[in-house]
């Protein structure tokens, strides 16, 4: 009844080639309808579950029934015409009946499908399109063989077929969207939603946002809303219900196993060995896991994806099978044309299937990897926020973030990877089937050859694993140098050791290019292996095949379908050891996952506390132990505390004894042993250590709560937050750092009561606000906020405070001792007994009445003291300058009590302006924002980079892959020539000959490879050496100004992303573009060379291909920008809310802290969805450009097969099916090496800063022995910190004498340490000279004139590394000399009981000395040099009187003979001195003997009496 033998004559061996009439009535009509009756059922069940509500009745929906009836009618006419002629006596077979009754039927089906569709808001169907395809496709044979006959049949046939092509076309548009559909109303709605089954099979409606992002760089606004099914708020409560399932099973699991035990006891208690081992097989738990809870939760979703992987890996083996057909074809001289342009076609049609069905595999993986991350982040945040102290203690904030960042990122990777696991042995085997079917068993000397591939492969894996390990420390080193050297650039500059910490840099940075250098042979070699292994596999194949058996004859058939086959297996071969090393790290992750499933199994807090017992206590704990954790020893044992409606309660006690721990228990946070706890009605509650959102100002007071102006305002005044505001840059609305950084520890706490005052709670649990603000603020807080007459009288609250004099205004004092309740009582109550809390007060109230005698004795410029620190940094421009003023009148106002009055109440006075809309003041911008470039790279930064490899060695490399593509075509080529051999019949005698060139061919392709991945090597790291060194040079000779405006991390940034990318992404970037790039070029070359009339499409494909290139790259380059922008809020957040846990808890904003952080991994995944569809979307146009380039090649041997040998057709045609891989990742690698050759650009950017001045100027060194004397002049000198700033020193002459002591005094901001860094040559003069001993010291090498002065400063600064090395990093004295040093310094003795001695390790920044220490080390380094010149920038904050002591006898003794010139903050170290210089802003005020000018009454008279000195 089917295709028989003998209708081939009448099917394939003509020119009018035409299917068995049987054959098209019953095989290709039913096929459609077998299709439609299989997926109805699923569908309408799918359908049932996923409702979207209606569609109304549209005009095209109405076009569609009206088809579907016709067709059905023209289907049932053709089955009533058959019956017809049934009565008139002819005999029909049985088929003329059942097809117009099946197709009938399935007509109906398909119709009433339309309307279901409708009914259930469907816009666009996938499974009627692909229904319409296939019923148009199998019509189009029947349509060609009718138009022979005309009959009533026939013309039905006609309807039918133009009716179904037409429900083809309708069924590509869309319906419009259904009703109450709240979606779509968004005006940022992602298109996907209401996209079509086409526009979502081939990403169209991705376009939109690709031309955008062309157009101009993409914003966060012009990304579309995240699909509500992606969504955190779907995610998330998905898998934490899977979990709670989970966990049900378990304890079910758990409770059978007891009743199991129970009875197994019952039964037998006189086996006791038995019940032994059975009891231990028992006590196997099943534990709940998260892994089960992840799986159910996302598995389904993945397995639709899996199931287009199957689908592609089965169409994937087409291609081969076609090809040998082409092959065959071009063979046979009398075949028929329209059945190679069938085979041309139909290669186009699988590569277009394939191409399509891959992408949607790889959307959906991509997108459950992407809800696998938010629903992992969601469930650790709400976890995070709910867990028990004594899980705190178990995993620190950076494990849990950790957990968050990385093993969350870690599971969405896998989600790629995780259908390879079986796809790719599926690969193989099937690849390995065809190719046996082809060769025989010869294959197995080319699997052989695979398998030995492998180990050597994992062995340049391990070993490059190592040395990766091995260049992360140096790197890490490398770091932390750098940063070290960074943080004290200016003491470097200050002692003129560039020299030295340089090669420091250089040599670990030696290591670290040794180590890569290693790393480069190595990935060469894989390299080598991965290009040479399919030919390698292809030649001992081919080999073994000719010479196994004399029969045995390579022609172009097996030839070139295997190197297809081999084709296909290169990619599942190389994935063997991802996949590999991934299952490894899948065992890594089951390790993670148990972490996070401890995370997630972490007990939670019981909130009892919260209970309201109607009673007149609002606070009641009866006989109540509580615990931090469960198996802990109580903290708080016996307590019983009633407080009553609107009193106020003191807790004192010593510290540690459970002050804190009872207001943790009544918040609910301690596990409670024993006894009972209510509170009535909400809680505010004041930590010890205030928490503080980045957030604004005002945002961390509301706390999410409505803002009242009036009250706002009350709760501003009462904790004295007013002044603050007025000091702040922005008012209320000025951004808060993390942590508070921004705000002083007392506006942190004011905040924080702020806070809890604003909240109008019932209870008030304050954690000793007042002890972090100075005593007035205390005492005005207390007043207006916390005592009996301020804002909360009324209200219940709960006060540690370790402040005496508040507590006889409370109503009761609690007095704790070791975590009891040792006696309660009033004020007068307790002192009468004379117990723990008299003793108490004995004990704090002389600190109390000493601390008191100094707050009334504070001066008026107590803030000078701190800000002469700030000084001595050239940071302080102006606006930092008004900045300290303002803070230090805001100090004296605020923490002045006699200038505050008393009292002042909220409603008296009239309320300032708000603080928002008074302009805000425009500070000149210490530190600019860096600079993002936008847009496309300019050809200059290649041609930078080609600079550094190298200009010869660039072009080498280049040539060299050239020749490598040109072995491996002429290789192709010459196989092409040897299958031709077959027909010809000149076999055997050429056999060694042909394999022997075509070795020789392959085997130099494959060492190419290997010399210009080597080259590529050298290059790479000839360029890292080079950029990196100018970008050290640079910085080294970089003026002091410009590290005191760029923040370091910017710098270090450079030194370590930046260089890490030219170091090793780069050129690994490089190297697969180079090798796409060629791959791409030989395959033209190929085709155009069998067929040279490929050369007119390669001018079209080419500009499509260079348009969608050009819209992927700005559109994804832009979106990986915003995507790692958004990331890092997430993990910020994160950290803050688990530090701030029980504050969150106490004022019950869980959910709303939730939200927030939903909102957050929204936001991040709003920016990466976009990511992966470009990626998807430039997938598919390119790919169908390698379809084309097939279909070209295909049909171009088709035409000129008289012409073309068999071999050269293989040749072009497998050459065009490698095409897409490479094309698809040209663009990718185009892509990548424009977001990675901006490090070059950055690194550039800042080897190119302006530099100071010369180190050494040859022709005007200083004689060795200069200064001999010491004579120091100033001539008419000024001087600015930066251009475009305002003078800091004016006109200043002045001469000192060798041997004199200069004291340099004056206020804040005079200039003092200006001054010396002139002498340095940190500030170059603005006008004027300085001379040393007759020489200008403008003229001479900054090291010459640096390292013949010495400088103590006022902030030691030591860098890691031996004490030694700190002392003397040139090594130019020897050991005694460096010990008398320490001697004089008064260090020897702590030396010398040190083990390692001079080579004691300092860490960074000397954090293992004392601050003292560290002062006197200076102070060492001071007198190893003994230069003429000593310059002391007094260092008061950082020593103790002692220590100052020490030093100053030391000097006075040591540099008797030398010029020291000390800036003096104790006025008592110059009093002996020989002349005081008193500057006042910029210029000289006084300049004399210290007598003469205490006699002339001027500045200095001033100073000296407020020192206490005159």
């Amino acid at each position: 009844m089917l295709v028989f033998p003998q209708d081939s004559n009448l099917t394939k061996h003509t020119n009018l080639p035409d299917l068995p009439a049987c054959f098209q009535l019953s095989v290709l009509p039913w096929t459609p309808c077998i299709y439609l009756w299989l997926a109805s059922p699923f569908y309408i069940l799918y359908l049932k579950k996923n409702n979207r509500g209606y569609i109304m009745m549209s005009i095209l929906n109405r076009i569609k029934t009206v088809l579907g009836l016709m067709l059905w009618i023209v289907c049932w006419t053709d089955l009533f015409s058959s019956f017809h002629e049934m009565s008139q006596n002819q005999s029909k077979p049985p088929i003329y009946f059942v097809t117009p009754l099946i197709v009938g039927m399935t007509m109906l089906l398909a119709t009433f499908l339309i309307q279901y569709e409708r009914l259930k808001g469907v816009q666009s169907s996938g499974v009627l399109f692909i229904f319409w395809t296939i019923s148009v496709l199998c019509a189009i044979v029947p349509f060609r063989s009718k138009i022979v006959l005309i009959l009533l049949r026939f013309t039905m046939f006609y309807i039918y077929f133009g009716l179904t092509l037409i429900q083809l076309i309708l069924s590509c548009f869309n319906e419009k969207p259904p009703l109450f559909l709240s979606v779509v109303t968004d005006p940022n709605a992602c298109p996907e939603i209401t996209a079509g089954f086409l526009s979502k099979m081939t990403f169209w409606w991705f376009t939109s946002m690709a031309i955008k992002g062309y157009k101009s760089p993409l914003e966060n606004k012009d990304l579309w809303l995240l699909n509500k099914q992606d969504s955190s708020e779907l995610v998330v409560p998905n898998l934490l219900n899977e979990w709670e399932v989970e966990k049900s099973k378990a304890q079910r699991y758990k409770f059978k196993q007891k009743i199991k035990i129970f009875i197994f006891f019952s039964q037998s208690l006189s086996h006791w060995e038995e019940e032994e081992v059975l009891l231990s097989k028992w006590k196997e738990v099943r534990q709940p896991s998260f892994l089960r809870a992840l799986l159910r939760a996302f598995g389904p979703y993945f397995l639709i994806g899996s199931a287009f992987k199957l689908l592609q890996d089965l169409i994937t083996f087409v291609n081969p099978q076609l090809l040998r057909l082409l092959i065959d074809f071009t063979k046979q001289t009398n075949a028929p044309l329209w059945w190679g342009y069938s085979l041309a076609f139909l290669m186009f049609g699988t590569s277009l299937l394939q191409t399509l069905i891959l992408h949607q595999h790889f959307q959906y993986c991509f997108v459950t990897g992407m809800r696998l991350r938010s629903g992992i982040i969601g469930a650790i945040y709400r976890k995070a926020l709910a867990i028990t102290n004594e899980a705190k203690r178990s995993s620190t904030v950076g494990e849990v973030v950790n957990l968050m960042s990385v093993d969350a990122q870690r599971f969405m990777d896998l989600t790629t990877f995780l259908n390879m696991l079986w796809s790719a042995p599926l690969q193989i085997i099937l690849a390995l089937f065809f190719l046996w079917q082809n060769l025989g068993p010869s294959v197995l000397a080319g699997v052989a050859v695979m398998v030995l591939l492998i180990p050597f492969n994992a062995f340049i894996a391990m070993k490059t694993r190592t040395y990766q390990v091995e260049q992360m420390k140096h790197k890490d080193d490398r770091i932390k140098l750098m940063n070290e050297i960074l943080n004290g650039i200016k003491v470097l500059k200050l002692y003129a050791w560039e020299v030295s910490f340089k090669e420091k840099i250089l040599q670990i940075r030696q290591k670290e290019l040794t180590v890569l250098r290693k790393t480069a042979y190595l990935s060469a070699l894989s390299t080598m292996a991965w290009t040479s292994a399919p030919f390698m596999v292809a030649l001992t194949t081919f080999a073994v095949y000719v010479t196994v058996d004399e029969k045995n004859v390579l022609d172009a058939e097996k030839a070139f379908v295997s190197l297809s086959l081999f084709n296909i297996l290169r990619f599942p071969l190389n994935m063997l050891p991802q996949v590999i090393s991934s299952i490894v790290q899948v065992s890594l992750l089951m390790l993670s996952h148990c972490e996070i499933s401890a995370v997630c199994k972490f007990p939670f807090l019981q909130n009892e506390s919260r209970l309201s017992l109607s009673s007149e206590y609002a606070v009641s704990v009866i006989n109540g132990t509580f615990s931090w954790a469960k198996q802990d020893q109580a903290t708080l044992d016996n307590i019983n505390v009633m407080v009553p409606q609107g009193s106020l309660l003191a807790v004192v006690g010593h510290v540690g004894c459970g002050k804190t721990s009872l207001v943790s228990a009544l918040l609910g946070e301690m596990e409670k042993q024993e006894g009972q706890i209510s509170i009535r009605g909400s809680v505010a509650y004041v930590p010890q250590q205030a928490w503080i959102q980045n957030a604004t100002l005002r945002d961390n007071i509301l706390f999410g709560r409505p803002y009242v102006e009036q009250r706002y305002r009350c709760v501003l005044e009462a904790c004295a937050l007013t002044p603050d505001l007025e000091v702040l840059p922005g008012g209320d609305q000025t951004e808060i750092g993390e942590k508070g950084i921004n705000l002083s520890g007392g506006q942190r706490q004011r905040v924080s009561l702020a806070r809890a005052l604003y909240s109008e709670a019932d209870v008030y649990l304050l954690d000793d606000p007042l002890s972090a603000v100075d005593a007035h603020v205390a005492k005005h807080i207390f007043d207006n906020v916390i005592g009996p007459e301020g804002a909360l009288k009324g209200k219940t609250r709960i006060l540690v405070t370790h402040g005496i004099s508040f507590l006889p205004q409370v109503d009761n004092i609690l007095v704790m001792v070791d975590g009891r309740v040792s006696e309660m009582g009033s004020y007068q109550d307790l002192l009468k007994q004379n117990g723990a809390f008299a003793e108490f007060l004995r004990n704090y109230s002389l600190e109390d009445i000493i601390e008191d005698d100094e707050e009334e004795e504070f001066p008026e410029d107590a803030l000078s003291n701190h800000t002469d620190m700030v000084d001595n940094e050239p940071v302080v421009n102006e606006a930092r300058r008004q900045f300290m003023r303002q803070m230090s009148i805001m100090s004296n106002d605020l923490e002045n009590p006699k200038k505050m009055s008393r009292r002042r109440r909220c409603s008296e006075r009239k309320h300032p302006e708000s603080p928002t809309e008074k302009k805000e003041p425009k500070l000149e911008k210490l530190i600019q924002a860096e600079t993002a470039e936008t847009g496309r790279v300019k050809f200059k930064v290649y041609w930078e980079y080609a600079k550094a490899v190298g200009p010869f060695l660039s072009l080498f490399i280049c040539f060299l892959y050239g020749c490598q593509s040109a072995a491996s075509i002429g290789a192709n080529f010459w196989l092409s020539e040897w299958t031709n051999d077959a027909q010809h019949n000149r076999t055997q005698d050429q056999v060694s000959m042909r394999v022997g060139v075509y070795a020789a061919l392959g085997i130099s392709q494959g060492v190419l490879v290997m010399f210009s991945s080597f080259t590529l090597a050298l290059g790479k790291i000839q360029a890292a050496r080079k950029l990196h060194q100018t970008l050290l040079d640079n910085k080294f000779h970089t003026p002091q100004s410009f590290f005191d405006t760029t923040p370091i991390g910017r710098i270090i940034n450079r030194f370590s992303k930046d260089i890490y990318v030219i170091d090793e992404v780069l050129p690994s970037t490089i190297l697969m573009f180079l090798g796409t790039f060629f791959a791409s070029l030989s395959t033209m070359i190929v085709i155009i060379c069998s067929t040279p009339i490929f050369a007119l499409v390669i001018g079209p494909l080419a500009l499509i291909y260079f348009f969608v290139q050009r819209f992927y790259v700005a559109t994804s380059r832009q979106l990986k920008r915003l995507e790692s922008v958004s990331r890092s809020p997430i993990y910020s957040h994160f950290s803050e809310t688990i530090t701030g846990t029980s504050v969150i808890r106490a004022y019950g904003r869980n959910a709303a802290f939730v939200l927030m952080s939903d909102m957050k991994v929204d936001e991040n995944q709003k920016s990466y969805y976009p990511g992966i569809v470009s990626n998807r979307w430039l997938g598919v146009r390119i790919e169908f450009i390698g379809n084309c380039i097939v279909l070209f090649a295909a049909l171009l041997a088709v035409i000129g097969k008289d012409k073309l040998s068999p071999g050269l057709v293989g040749l072009s045609v497998s050459y065009a099916l490698q095409v897409t891989m490479s094309l698809n990742w040209m663009v990718r690698m185009t892509s990548d090496l424009e977001s990675n050759i901006v490090a070059v650009e950055r690194v550039k950017e800042y080897s190119e800063t302006q530099t100071e001045a010369p180190w050494i100027v040859t022709d005007k060194q200083p004689p060795p022995d200069w200064p001999p004397k010491g004579n120091v002049e100033f001539a008419d000198y000024s001087v600015r910190y930066r251009e475009g700033l305002d003078l800091v020193l004016r006109n200043i002459s002045l001469k000192v004498e060798g041997g004199e002591k200069i004291g340099i005094v004056g206020r804040t901001g005079a200039g003092k340490s200006s001054m010396t860094l002139c002498l340095f040559r940190l500030l170059e003069a603005a006008d004027g000279e300085i001379v040393i001993d007759e020489v200008k010291i403008s003229e001479i090498g900054l090291h010459d004139l640096r390292s013949k002065l010495t400088i103590i400063p006022q902030e030691p600064v030591l860098f890691s590394g031996t004490l030694r090395m700190n002392l003397d990093p040139f090594e130019k004295y020897s050991d005694e000399e460096v010990w008398k040093a320490l001697e004089l310094s008064h260090l020897k003795r702590f030396v010398s009981n040190q083990t390692s001695k001079l080579d004691l390790e300092c860490c960074e920044g000397g954090e293992n000395l004392s601050v003292g220490q560290r002062q006197l080390v200076c102070l060492a380094r001071a007198l190893l040099r003994k230069t003429r010149i000593l310059v002391l920038d007094e260092a008061t904050a950082a020593v103790d009187l002692e220590t100052d002591d020490l030093i100053q006898s030391t000097i006075r003794t040591q540099f008797e003979d030398c010029t020291v010139f000390t800036i003096a903050h104790r006025l008592n170290t110059i009093m002996d001195y020989t002349r005081v210089l008193v500057l006042d802003k910029g210029q000289i005020a006084e300049f004399d003997t210290p007598t003469n000018l205490i006699a002339q009454k001027g500045i200095f008279y001033g100073m000296a009496k407020d020192a206490g000195l005159a």
